[in-house]
């Protein structure tokens, strides 16, 4: 097996100007579109048939897409290898109507979108991405906080010289969800010169018709148009590395598209060859709430791709054949894992936790204490991975997040297991997972890399 990977240094520094610029998913899906229409892939509906080393592509609703390079084997036949992950990540998001004024301030009203410490997300400068959709379809593409001169936004909190009782309260109690709103605008309204010359107080209110028309002019739209729009909030600032050996990157996002974009760079480099069995990425959206919507992977949006692509090898395309296949094909569940941390030992499994600069951690199971919502992959594949790895010449580990009856967590592996796939856990493993900015090994990141290139080309 050939071992031509990209140097580490390369990669990493590939992967950051990716990180930074996919601040959310529709941003992802654009930017790894434009990777893949670069390297050769074309949309699906372009081929009407398909043929060995054919490099297609197939997006929906412009946040989750998936890629093949097309095999010697026809997939109705052998099945297709996958390396599945996906780009959204813990968030807030705008309410459908988020304006609202209180106290001399104008806020952004936001909604908690996966899970996070409420307290993470405090003083921190924030950026505002999405996509706002007018009632003739014409859609506008929102993006502050991240380039040279942008404001940005903040949360505030409380000084601790009047936090007492706010200190008495539990880490969810201190902070309301409904207390995560950001701060837009604070232009007072000029009072009245007539008032202000007769001696009446002043009352200032906050300017709300002033944000309304800074977002006309900046972007062509009304406040109504924010009924149809989805807007995220997410941190400000692109990655960088952290330590004076520069061996980490701290980034927003890497949960999960540290997985995601090391598959993509994995199928582009593998896309000079003809695989044997079609090798292809998956690149999802709605993980973080469930892999719920349309988007989501308990939609049929995998399968019927599948199915797109069997239509164009055989000339008398069944249902059956598309069941077939998928029970004939194999996953790497590309998701992150925790690293244990040192300050943190109690929740550990022991000898069964990950470390940083050891690679990917495969895991056989997530789920919580019983296993539950775990797909528990079979021994048999365990040992084929194991050997794809070890001819690969990739260093990994393997790994469960932390001790049972102490939390766990799930992937999207579950929902691919259903159709008789055998599907394996393995991810980039994580400092600070779903905070604001996590951190990840520049070595464990280029491993992943490395592990997900060995299995599509083995």
């Amino acid at each position: 097996m050939k071992k031509n990977y990209m140097p580490m240094e390369k990669y990493c520094a590939e992967y950051m100007r990716y990180l930074g610029v996919a601040k959310t998913e529709r941003r992802s899906y654009a930017e790894s579109v434009r990777i893949l229409e670069k390297a050769g892939f074309r949309e699906i509906s372009t081929f009407k048939s398909l043929k060995p080393g054919d490099k297609v592509y197939r997006g929906y609703e412009g946040r989750t897409v998936m890629a093949a390079v097309i095999g010697t084997k026809p997939v109705a036949e052998a099945g297709i290898k996958v390396v599945g992950g996906h780009t959204d990540a813990p968030r807030l998001d705008l309410k459908p109507k988020p304006l609202y004024e209180k106290g001399g301030y104008v806020y952004f009203d936001c909604h908690i979108y996966g899970g996070i410490k409420k307290y993470q997300w405090l003083v921190l400068p924030l950026a505002l991405y999405g996509t706002i959709v007018r009632k003739d379809g014409t859609k506008v593409d929102v993006a502050i906080g991240d380039a040279p001169g942008d404001p940005v936004f903040m949360i505030s909190d409380i000084l601790p010289h009047l936090g007492k009782d706010q200190a008495k309260q539990t880490r969810d109690e201190f902070f309301p969800a409904e207390d995560l709103d950001v701060l837009a605008w604070t232009t007072y309204a000029k009072p009245d010169k007539k008032d202000k010359d007769k001696g009446k107080d002043e009352d200032p209110k906050a300017d709300k018709p002033g944000l309304v028309e800074c977002l006309k002019k900046l972007y062509g739209v009304d406040e109504e148009d924010l009924l149809s729009a989805e807007l995220e909030i997410v941190p400000a600032g692109m990655p960088r590395e952290v330590g004076l050996d520069r061996s980490l990157i701290a980034g927003y996002g890497h949960d999960d598209r540290v997985c995601s974009f090391a598959g993509l760079q994995a199928l582009v480099d593998a896309a000079g060859s003809k695989p044997a069995v079609t090798a292809s990425i998956l690149m999802c959206d709605k993980e973080e709430i469930g892999s719920m919507g349309a988007t989501g992977m308990q939609s049929s949006f995998f399968e019927n791709t599948v199915a797109e692509i069997i239509e164009r090898q055989e000339k008398n395309a069944k249902d059956i054949m598309v069941r077939r296949a998928l029970e004939r094909s194999t996953m790497l569940s590309a998701d992150v894992t925790a690293v244990a941390d040192p300050h943190f030992p109690d929740v550990n499994s022991t000898g069964n936790y990950a470390i940083f600069h050891r690679g990917p951690a495969a895991s056989k199971y997530t789920g919580g204490t019983t296993k539950g919502g775990s797909s528990d992959c079979a021994p048999e594949f365990v040992a084929e991975i194991r050997r794809i790895m070890d001819e690969g010449g990739v260093t990994w580990q393997m790994a469960e997040l932390g001790k049972m009856e102490k939390g766990g967590g799930g992937t999207i592996a579950q929902y691919m297991a259903r159709f008789g796939m055998r599907v394996l856990d393995m991810g980039t493993p994580l400092l600070n997972m779903h905070a604001p900015w996590e951190l990840a090994s520049k070595f464990d990141c280029w491993q992943t890399y490395c592990a997900y290139s060995a299995y599509l080309r083995s």
